[in-house]
């Protein structure tokens, strides 16, 4: 089992019995979210625990070999050709072990939410359509979906009923709205139901999203 990726923890309220795994983009690291916190409305919610975890540091070829934080390395702007199928699955494993990390600290598979923006929105999906229990949620910011001729043979029946958040900005350049779009359809083809939201930005994150993130969490973790 490989080492246990650094996180930051911040806890709503003691004694949490909801998680929430939190991954960045490409060249960013755990603190990029962590104001997020303070902006989503989490009235109502028990005590939640937001884990940001920072991604290792990897050469990424579309950056010219530059070393950086990233999930797994990207090697044109196509995202979808030449895949870094062994990077995918070894953050894969990371993730999968701090979602054990979480159980073994009391919080059930069933109360653990799966988040991320860019390349953490498809690490979360590589990871959550995998897992062999149902999560809470499935929260993807501005990404997609990776091995999309794999998922239909490695996805789980567990994962069948794992809520998903989907958005994307309609201008966004750096993951294109239609590779958004696609990866929205092949969920929904295989028997998933998703929550699609599309914004007038550019990759990034809007007002009018955060507060459909917070109604979200508010749904699946009431």
């Amino acid at each position: 089992m490989s080492d246990l990726l650094q996180t930051i923890d911040i806890e709503t309220a003691p004694n949490p019995s909801v998680a929430i795994i939190w991954l960045h983009g490409l060249g960013a690291d755990g603190n990029d979210f962590v104001p997020l916190v303070r902006e989503l409305d989490l009235t109502g919610l028990p005590a939640i625990r937001f884990v940001f975890p920072h991604a290792k540091t990897i050469p990424v070829t579309i950056n010219g070999g530059y070393v950086m934080r990233a999930w797994y390395d990207i090697t044109g702007a196509e995202l979808t050709r030449r895949e870094d199928e062994t990077g995918l699955r070894d953050s894969q494993r990371d993730v999968e072990a701090l979602i054990a990390r979480e159980k073994a600290r009391g919080i059930p598979a069933s109360k653990i939410v799966l988040a991320g923006f860019s390349q953490g929105c498809a690490m979360t999906l590589q990871t959550g359509l995998r897992h062999p229990e149902k999560l809470a949620g499935m929260l993807c910011l501005s990404g997609y979906l990776p091995l999309n001729e794999k998922v239909v043979h490695e996805r789980t029946e567990e994962s069948i009923d794992t809520p998903i958040f989907m958005a994307h900005g309609r201008q966004d350049h750096v993951v294109p709205f239609l590779r958004g779009e696609q990866s929205r359809d092949i969920l929904k083809e295989l028997g998933y139901t998703i929550d699609w939201h599309a914004y007038p930005m550019q990759h990034s994150l809007c007002f009018e999203e955060v507060q459909d993130i917070s109604a979200w969490l508010k749904k699946v973790l009431a």
